[in-house]
């Protein structure tokens, strides 16, 4: 037997809604055993709530409206609640502090609600229990946290614990395990809502994600969507390092073409004029003060063109830097960071610069090296703790693939 205990995702927001989801949960289920109890000795307030309580079931051949909510809180025995509240108090705490309060609560009835939709088109048996609305809330927080572990209890002759990453968990056990290969193996039909769980996988994975591409959840470098474009960077870019000749554009761009000796003059020939250079640079500053930021890039780039070595103004450099990187032209991006930290060192956004730089250089382009002495210096210089423990993060998977023991905190 395998069982989910806990999550290493940190929670950074008490969360609330979902403290307040368990309890009505736990207070309904015990009105009804006390209900239950007391309907015995002739009481009519367990009368009561006992018929509330048939109110309430999701009746698959003619359902009302209402059911669709109430039925998520009702459960058959303590083995229904037990089990859902443990999978709702793990993975729907850090679901809860990510995606705020209020919309947590609609996002988890309609969950709920989609579920007992699917279910219904083909069951008619009486349906209850949180499983589908808390299987949404499972895909939503890998959605948002695919690379957490969860830790698993496991008991079989022997009691112990390990970890999983959590796509294992709950893409393999979860949901092909238990909800896809199970009821082919056992015959639980009619006793376990399988529709309903696979209908709120789908609804929690599709809609978080959807939701993260369209930013109306806050996004981070973690979550499925950025993983999703960084796998289609790495991709591409070994595709295009797959052409020996374009290996040095792929890697820095227009910034590491060979300087042409038709461009290049010798000490006693005339130098080039100046003047196509001084009109980028009359555009680029035009665009800044229109917004255009995508070509005020385009004519940075131009102008590297003409002159390698040319740098902006140190505004307009990081700004260049900054627009590149937004554009996911990374390796540009890069070489545009070398720069303003080449050039201006005194800035007092250098180490914030090199914190980025380094996670480029570990996360896009795989130059671990690189990467590792910028994360050093600029460990050396943050004063936020988040800053410091994304730094030591980057750090510690540089020295990973490059062999080395994970530093220390420097001062």
């Amino acid at each position: 037997m395998l069982l989910p205990i806990s999550t290493d995702t940190s929670i950074r927001r008490t969360p609330w809604a979902n403290y307040g989801l368990i309890a009505a949960c736990v207070v309904v289920h015990v009105l009804y055993i006390l209900a239950a109890g007391s309907h015995q000795r002739g009481s009519s307030l367990a009368g009561t709530i006992l018929h509330l309580r048939e109110l309430g079931v999701l009746q698959g051949s003619a359902p009302h409206l209402y059911e669709f909510i109430t039925y998520q809180f009702l459960h058959a025995n303590f083995a229904h609640i037990a089990g859902n509240m443990l999978f709702l108090w793990i993975f729907g705490n850090p679901v809860n502090a990510k995606m705020g309060h209020l919309p947590y609560v609609l996002f988890y009835l309609a969950g709920g609600v989609f579920a007992a939709t699917v279910y219904g088109m083909n069951h008619e048996h009486a349906l209850v229990g949180a499983s589908g609305a808390i299987a949404a809330i499972t895909t939503a927080y890998l959605a948002l946290f695919p690379r957490s572990h969860v830790t698993v209890l496991y008991w079989w002759f022997l009691i112990g614990t390990f970890e999983l990453p959590s796509m294992w968990m709950i893409g393999f056990k979860l949901i092909l395990w238990d909800n896809i290969l199970t009821p082919k193996m056992m015959p639980l039909e009619g006793r376990i809502a399988f529709d309903a769980h696979l209908a709120g996988y789908a609804f929690g994975f599709a809609v978080t994600a959807a939701m993260l591409a369209l930013r109306a959840l806050p996004r981070d470098q973690f979550d499925i969507i950025a993983l999703w474009h960084r796998w289609i960077q790495r991709r591409s870019f070994k595709t295009v390092m797959g052409a020996p000749e374009a290996q040095a554009r792929a890697r820095f761009g227009r910034v590491a073409r060979p300087v042409s000796v038709d461009t290049v003059k010798l000490a006693d020939e005339p130098a080039e004029p100046t003047d196509p250079i001084a009109k980028l640079r009359q555009e680029i500053t035009r665009s800044f003060s229109h917004n255009d930021w995508d070509t005020a890039a385009t004519l940075y780039e131009k102008i590297l063109d003409i002159d390698p070595r040319q740098v902006l103004a140190r505004k307009q450099q990081l700004d260049v830097a900054n627009q590149l990187y937004t554009l996911q032209h990374l390796p540009q991006a890069a070489a545009a960071y070398e720069k303003y930290l080449s050039n201006y060192a005194d800035s007092a956004e250098t180490v914030h610069v090199r914190l980025l730089l380094g996670i480029i250089y570990a996360r896009d382009l795989q130059q671990y090296e690189v990467a590792e002495g910028h994360l050093t210096l600029s460990l050396a210089g943050l004063s936020d703790d988040k800053r410091r423990e994304q730094c030591r993060h980057w750090l510690n998977i540089c020295n990973k693939h490059l062999g080395r023991s994970t530093p220390g905190d420097n001062p």
